[in-house]
């Protein structure tokens, strides 16, 4: 039994346990930061493919798949899990290929319940993927170093920052996007969060973020922007039921979902990094490789709970490592309160339906510090050795792609439809360009890369 060590500058380390009220508080603002990407995409895919009947019990249970997951990871019992706060939520990466799918079998005459169990079967069968590659995760230190590492967490956060921003203007469908309002919404929300991190008092810091959405929400309802609704239709009580649509497997479905099931370790791997440099881990040596190891399995038995209880693939939260950094709260107990909250809320719709009806904005400024938290860990990874012209080459090359394709997708419809599934994003696109060139590029013979200073005579 690991013995709880305090770490400096942390509320609570890794292995120590919480009380009741810290444990509580720090669940409810990890669950804030993620509830909202938990049950988007089981309504994106719902919706697009005709499945609105069957919507509540879809959110439900990727709640469900969700807390199982967290509790999963944060236990690390039999080297299954990383033993860290890592948030399972359902993955946006696999939307492309599972919809794309969909609406294939849909075409062809399917029916609502024959297309999930083809999706949720084949999804099964995908999950044994990343367990499978953590076996070998060993050989590929050379490929993932720090500086691969590094981008693709900059990348996520990059990524992550668009949602925060979209949010704080009102939402992607508000016809007010950038109101005054929404943009003072958003401004109160984060100064309250800046204001409390900045105090000395660690309850206020663990607070922080509850606080600054609880204020801003207040101030929306106020102002009468906010009107929530409780969901009055569908049953109160909602019950994990294994296999609920049968199971049905297709070469067609899977091979896509595999392919993005790949993709995804690489994510999980710079989430998995970051978790450890925030909650103070080695960051290599055996220590540092068994967690991720542990971590990548992790992931692949969430997506097998995922697959068996009706709830789309699941992967490792970025956003989780900005509340982590912002909360200083390390330890893996918390993912214990963080999964049961969970799993309590997949119990009972009403929650998640009256919490996705958070004001945008006030998201919007909750998430925008945390994700920008994102940005700042993947920056220390990737600067933790000096860069050389060669690392410095990769990086360029990397976010150019990267963030070119986000900012203009259009430039890959003319491939496949499963490469368009693979690139569409900033971080599998720029990430795998990375490792790309961090393969192919040679080492020797390059001087590390370092700013010229002038003397102090010469500066104006």
């Amino acid at each position: 039994m690991e013995q709880p060590t305090r770490q400096h500058q942390l509320l609570y380390g890794l292995n120590e346990k919480m009380p009741f009220t810290a444990g509580l508080f720090t669940a409810i603002q990890h669950i804030l930061a993620s509830i909202v990407g938990v049950i988007t995409p089981p309504l994106i895919i719902g919706s697009t493919l005709g499945l609105n009947s069957y919507l509540p019990y879809l959110i439900s249970m990727s709640l469900f798949a969700s807390g199982l997951g967290t509790m999963v990871q944060a236990g690390h019992f039999m080297k299954v899990g990383a033993g860290m706060i890592c948030l399972q939520g359902t993955s946006f990466a696999f939307l492309g290929v599972i919809i794309s799918g969909g609406l294939a079998m849909k075409q062809q005459g399917a029916l609502p319940e024959d297309i999930l169990a083809m999706i949720f079967g084949s999804s099964l069968v995908a999950a044994l993927i990343p367990i499978i590659v953590s076996r070998f995760i060993h050989l590929f230190a050379k490929i993932l170093t720090p500086l691969v590492t590094g981008i693709v967490i900059v990348l996520i956060g990059i990524s992550l920052v668009k949602v925060s921003i979209t949010d704080w203007g009102g939402g992607a469908t508000a016809t007010d996007f950038g109101a005054p309002s929404h943009l003072v919404l958003g401004g109160i929300t984060l100064a309250v969060i800046i204001a409390l991190n900045c105090c000395k008092s660690p309850w206020l810091r663990l607070s922080s973020i509850v606080s600054g959405i609880v204020l801003g929400t207040a101030i929306a309802a106020w102002q009468g922007s906010f009107h929530p609704q409780l969901a009055l239709n569908g049953p109160a009580i909602t019950f994990p039921i294994p296999f609920r649509f049968g199971f049905a497997f297709s070469w067609s479905m899977f091979i896509p979902i595999a392919l993005v099931a790949l993709i995804a370790i690489i994510e999980a791997i710079g989430d998995l990094t970051a978790n450890c440099m925030i909650a103070q881990q080695p960051l290599e040596g055996p220590e540092f490789t068994q967690r991720i190891k542990g971590g990548i399995i992790g992931d692949g038995v969430s997506c097998l709970i995922a697959a068996t209880f009706n709830s789309f693939p699941n992967t490792t939260f970025a956003q989780n490592n900005g509340v982590i950094q912002m909360t200083q709260v390390a330890s893996r107990y918390a993912g214990y309160w963080i999964g049961g909250l969970l799993l309590l809320l997949s119990f009972f719709p009403m929650f998640s339906h009256f919490l996705q009806q958070l004001p945008k904005p006030v998201l919007g400024g909750a998430t925008l510090v945390m994700f920008g938290n994102v940005i700042a860990a993947g920056i220390r990874i990737m600067t933790r050795e000096a860069l050389d012209n060669r690392s410095m080459l990769i990086i360029a090359i990397a976010f150019g792609v990267g963030l070119g394709i986000e900012t203009q997708p259009e430039i890959i419809r003319g491939l496949p439809v499963f490469l368009q599934s693979l690139l569409h994003g900033a971080v599998t696109s720029g990430g795998l360009v990375a490792i790309l060139l961090n393969i192919v590029l040679p080492k020797a013979g390059l001087a590390p890369f370092k700013a010229k200073v002038l003397p102090v005579s010469h500066v104006e």
